[in-house]
């Protein structure tokens, strides 16, 4: 073996002891803030990193310091949990740590894009420019969950309402009817008898059913949470009909604007796609990134890797091969996202539209169904009192 094969190892080693050696000086001084956990980590991400992100940005291309920048916004953070990381943030820094350092130690508020951007931008020496991005990047993708969400909302709560009063109507005015019926010695009409039948089945088993679908409920999220449940979930929602496509098109445009983000950034083409496949969303997306990813990694473009694959759409890859044509594809990922964001609210508006009407018929055949049941006998009492 020759010598320099040999040394290397030493010089690693060498390498690694005084890397430990740093890092356990600054873990004397700042014990507190390694891989913190954050209370209320997705409120904060939800509500309060948009803002902070913007504002940092603001300060930092002022020329304020990294310091005195996050004791000012420490300062005037409104979130207690919130304000205790910048805190965190800012201890860290004056311990000597670079900042995308600092941020790691708080995975659950800053994920790997956002660490990964501000990287790039201490790197280029353009942090108050990136921040500024991830800020943008970050507010549009609030946007696009506050559009989902709202219009999601009302649908979801008509339909739990409807459930609502079908049981309750099952299981408290249906008896009341069926103990009227007895004194009459006839046989009912048959979606009377199903709903006493079925009345009767709720309050005999009830001490079963309900702790039998609260255990479902569990058993049910423990395997979503599996690797194998997850990914049939996510390729269910895909499959959807109505929601399937709109998801899809949510994926889509996470993907364009997470990836032209990452790009403008400085990121390298293979870090951003491993990035952007966790902010997909969806496992089946993030599968085909990765699955793209290693035949970029061999030579192949981006666009060649993702052609003929359902879930990237044919326009989407044929515009990301005309801007890796022009070497603009940052720019054309960008159009790719405002596309896919006009698709989704335009897509959001037609739901909302045509759900409306669909829950109102659904309320009121399940409503309606269980009061004609229950009204039938009357409406034939004649015939039922003459026989």
């Amino acid at each position: 073996m020759s010598p320099l094969v040999r040394n290397r190892p030493n010089a690693a080693s060498e390498k690694s002891k005084t890397k430990s050696t740093q890092t356990g000086r600054r873990d004397k001084k700042q014990p507190m803030v390694r891989r913190r956990s954050v209370p209320g980590a997705r409120k904060i991400v939800n509500k309060e990193l948009p803002g902070f992100s913007r504002q940092l940005s603001a300060m930092l291309g002022a020329g304020m310091s990294i310091v005195a920048t996050l004791d000012a916004l420490r300062e005037q953070a409104v979130n207690p949990n919130f304000k205790a990381v910048i805190g965190g943030l800012q201890q860290s820094i004056e311990g000597g740590a670079a900042f995308s350092e600092a941020l790691r130690n708080y995975p659950s508020v800053f994920d790997s894009l956002y660490i990964s951007m501000v990287r790039s931008g201490e790197m280029g020496g353009q942090l108050a420019e990136t921040v500024g991005r991830v800020a943008t990047f970050l507010e549009a993708s609030a946007k696009l969950k506050r559009k989902v969400k709202s219009a999601m909302t009302y649908p979801t709560v008509v339909f739990c309402i409807s459930i609502a009063l079908a049981v309750a109507m099952i299981l408290f005015i249906v008896p009341v009817f069926a103990e009227m019926f007895e004194d009459f010695d006839a046989t009912l009409p048959a979606p009377t008898q199903f709903l006493i039948s079925l009345s009767d089945g709720f309050r005999a088993y009830s001490l079963y059913v309900f702790p039998a679908l609260v255990v479902a409920f569990f058993v049910f999220r423990y395997w979503t949470k599996q690797p194998s449940g997850a990914m049939a979930m996510d390729r269910f929602k895909l499959r959807m009909p109505v929601f399937g496509p709109l998801l899809q098109k949510v994926a889509m445009a996470r993907f364009a604007r997470t990836f032209a983000q990452l790009l403008r950034s400085g990121v390298p083409i293979l870090s951003a796609l491993e990035i952007v496949a966790a902010a997909t969303g969806n496992l089946v997306v993030a599968g085909v990134v990765n699955r793209a990813q290693t035949r970029v990694e061999s030579g192949e473009l981006l666009s060649v890797a993702l052609q003929n694959n359902p879930v990237f759409p044919g326009m989407m890859v044929r515009m990301m091969a005309a801007g890796e044509k022009t070497g603009s594809i940052d720019e054309m990922m960008d159009s790719i996202a405002d596309f896919y964001d006009d698709e989704v609210e335009t897509a959001l508006a037609g739901l909302t539209s045509m759900i409306e009407p669909f829950l109102m018929v659904f309320l009121g055949v399940i409503v309606g169904g269980i009061l004609v049941g229950m009204f039938l006998p009357i409406f034939q009492l004649g015939e039922v009192v003459t026989m």
